[in-house]
């Protein structure tokens, strides 16, 4: 009597659920069906093999979550060279500064221009990084409404 009480008062465990799967089908796939199956369940995002598949013959929406390498590894390199070149602008600064702390007018002067055409050549690779980011945009980036 005793371990009987014991029992239901603790009885432990999950919760029943009030509509539980207990239905089961199984069906199957060629080596193409499989591996587009596999692709559409990782585009999903989803983590549940079983749920995405629900999802799909009830005609619940699902969202496709699309990473593209390319355009990730593009804009790493580009946010790397961008902080280049903020590194080019504080040093050519303190350049200026040193040239005509260290060194007379005349001579600062001509090194100024050395480093003037410098800077414009970078102005110039700067603006075709711009017009490769803009083309690269367009093509690879494209924004779905």
């Amino acid at each position: 009597m005793n371990g009987n009480n014991s029992k239901k008062r603790n009885k432990g465990g999950r919760a029943p659920k009030s509509d539980p799967s207990i239905h089961r089908h199984v069906f199957r796939l060629t080596d193409g069906e499989n591996a587009k199956l596999l692709a559409l369940f990782e585009a999903s995002g989803m983590t549940n093999k079983a749920k995405f598949i629900i999802s799909v013959l009830f005609g619940k929406e699902i969202k496709m979550v699309k990473i593209d390498k390319a355009a990730l590894d593009y804009y790493m390199r580009l946010t790397t060279l961008y902080g280049q070149f903020r590194s080019v602008g504080v040093n050519y600064n303190q350049i200026v500064k040193l040239l005509y702390v260290n060194f007379s007018e005349k001579k600062a002067a001509a090194y100024l221009y050395k480093l003037e055409k410098q800077t414009a050549e970078m102005a110039v690779l700067c603006q075709k990084i711009i017009q490769l980011t803009k083309e690269f945009e367009s093509k690879y980036l494209k924004k779905e409404g």
